[in-house]
C-alpha cells in the first residue's frame, strides 16, 4: 500500500477540539473495502470516511463511510466534515454547493463562508421515516431510569432518514444526565428491533441559547456515546415537526450534545413539514485540526 493521506477534522464544534472527531481519507479508490474498515479501527473515531476520487461522478463525489465495525450508508458528521475537506483540499475554492455519492444516495451539503472561509455547513436529509413504537417500561429499564423521567405526551420511536434510531423524549436535563446504559437489557432488546441506537433528548440544556440537549448511545456501532450524530438529529428534527413538540410545523432549534463526554458539541436543525413530506436540515462547524499519512 502507496501512502495515504488524511486529516482529522472536529465536526459540530464552536473551537478545536469539541465536536465529534473525524478522519478522512482522500484519494482512496484503490483500496480494498478490508483495508477500508482495517484503516478506520486504527483511527477508532465513531466514524473515518474515504473519499474514493478528487473527480465528481454524477455531479458528486464518491464516499465512503465506516465505523470501527462496519460500514455505514449515511451518517451526519462524516458528511458534513468530509464536504469540509472536499471544499478545503480538492476543491480549494468557494463553492456554495458540494455532493456527495454515499450508499443512502447523493446528499447536497451547503457551505456558507465568512471572511472567504467555510463557516457553517448544512446537509439536506431525507425525509424521515415513521417506524415501530416502543413501551416506556422497556426503555427505562434500558437508560436505568424510571418511566417518570420519560416524557409521555410524545411517543418512544423508531425514525430513519437513513439509518434509524430510537428516538427517547425525557422530561428534564437531570434525568439526561443520569442515564447509564445497561448493556445486557440494550443487547438483547435490540435483537428485535430494526433501530440499534438510540437518541434521548430534553428541553432543559447547559447553555440559554440552546433548546435541547442530546445524548447517543450507539453500542452496536462500537460507539458507547457519540459525541455529535448529524443522522440522529435529522431523525430527531422530523420527530419534532411530526409531532408538533414545539407546536409549530417547522422548527429552527440550536442542539446541545456530547457534554457528558468532554466533547461539547453544537448542531443546528431545521425541518419543515410540507403537504407530501418533512423536509430536514442538519448544520453545524468543522475545525480543521491535523494532516497525516499512512505509510
Amino acid at each position: 500500500m502507496s501512502s495515504l493521506t488524511f486529516y482529522i477534522v472536529d465536526v459540530f464544534a464552536e473551537t478545536k477540539y469539541a465536536g465529534n472527531q473525524l478522519a478522512v481519507f482522500t484519494d482512496a479508490g484503490s483500496l480494498a473495502t478490508e483495508t477500508m474498515q482495517q484503516l478506520a479501527k486504527e483511527m477508532n473515531y465513531s466514524e473515518t470516511t474515504f473519499i474514493l476520487s478528487p473527480e465528481q461522478r454524477s455531479s458528486g463525489y464518491d464516499v465512503r463511510i465506516f465505523t470501527p465495525n462496519q460500514e455505514l450508508p449515511f451518517a451526519g458528521h462524516p458528511t458534513l466534515g468530509t464536504a469540509f475537506i472536499l471544499q478545503h483540499k480538492i476543491i480549494q475554492k468557494p463553492f456554495e454547493t458540494v455532493a456527495l455519492n454515499l450508499k443512502v444516495g447523493q446528499i447536497p451539503v451547503n457551505i456558507f463562508y465568512a471572511n472567504g472561509l467555510a463557516d457553517v455547513l448544512w446537509m439536506e436529509q431525507r425525509s424521515p421515516v415513521f417506524g415501530e413504537t416502543f413501551t416506556p417500561d422497556a426503555i427505562a429499564l434500558i437508560l436505568n431510569l424510571d418511566v417518570t423521567d420519560l416524557d409521555l405526551n410524545f411517543p418512544i420511536q423508531d425514525v430513519s432518514t437513513g439509518v434509524p434510531f430510537i428516538i427517547v423524549p425525557l422530561k428534564t436535563h437531570q434525568a439526561l444526565k443520569q442515564i447509564r446504559i445497561n448493556k445486557d437489557r440494550y443487547f438483547a432488546f435490540i435483537e428485535q428491533t430494526q433501530a440499534k441506537e438510540i437518541l434521548v433528548f430534553c428541553p432543559e440544556t447547559y447553555h440559554p441559547e440552546n433548546q435541547l440537549s442530546v445524548r447517543v448511545f450507539a453500542d452496536a456501532l462500537g460507539i458507547p456515546e457519540d459525541p455529535a450524530t448529524g443522522s440522529a438529529n435529522g431523525c430527531l428534527a422530523g420527530y419534532l415537526v411530526q409531532y408538533r413538540y414545539f407546536d409549530t410545523p417547522s422548527i429552527d432549534v440550536r442542539v446541545e450534545q456530547g457534554y457528558e463526554i468532554g466533547r461539547p458539541s453544537l448542531l443546528l436543525l431545521r425541518a419543515t413539514q410540507t403537504t407530501t413530506k418533512i423536509q430536514v436540515s442538519v448544520g453545524g462547524r468543522v475545525q480543521l485540526i491535523a494532516r497525516g499519512e499512512f505509510v
